[in-house]
């Protein structure tokens, strides 16, 4: 088992940035990825990232939100760039079978 914790959330306004944080337990060899969850929709893949770095996008955040991976650290982060009121949600990290807490990130005037 790992234990996940997510940081980074809060509240932005339309066309601002926010960087997510996702600290690991212990070492993890296997992909990494972030979820969301926006109120009353279903858990939806937003990136991953393997441990060579190789990532992969939902093509809604495509273009505007990034994620790395530092291995020493067991850390992955996800930065993301003009945000849209539509990325509001919960985000979760998830590692293997497990799941972070998520944070919560709001994009709203």
């Amino acid at each position: 088992q790992v234990q996940l914790v997510e940081s980074g959330g809060g509240l932005v306004q339309p066309g601002g940035s926010l960087a997510l944080s996702c600290e690991a337990s212990r070492s993890i060899f296997s992909i990494i990825y972030w979820y969301r969850q926006a109120p009353g929709k279903q858990r939806e893949f937003v990136a991953q990232i393997a441990r060579d770095g190789a990532a992969n996008y939902a093509d809604s955040v495509k273009g505007r939100f990034t994620i790395s991976r530092d291995n020493a650290r067991n850390t992955v982060s996800l930065q993301m760039n003009n945000l849209k009121p539509e990325d509001t949600a919960v985000y979760y990290c998830k590692a293997e079978t497990d799941w972070g807490r998520g944070t919560h990130v709001t994009v709203s005037t």
